[in-house]
């Protein structure tokens, strides 16, 4: 059986404004990231993988 739970989150406006940039910061990775992986496939045809991108 699997179980889910759910929290309510109330941050401060100090917490809210850390929150806003960590997830801008995992917003332009991955966006970096699939740039990379797009344009490795353009250009060489070859597939990057999440290792890949990983080790680098």
């Amino acid at each position: 059986m699997r179980r889910s739970f759910k929290f309510l989150l109330r941050p401060t406006v100090k917490q809210a404004a850390a929150l806003a940039q960590c997830l801008e910061d995992h917003r332009q990775l991955y966006n970096a990231a699939l740039e990379h992986r797009r344009t490795a496939f353009r250009k060489a045809g070859v597939t990057v993988r999440y290792g890949e991108q990983s080790a680098e």
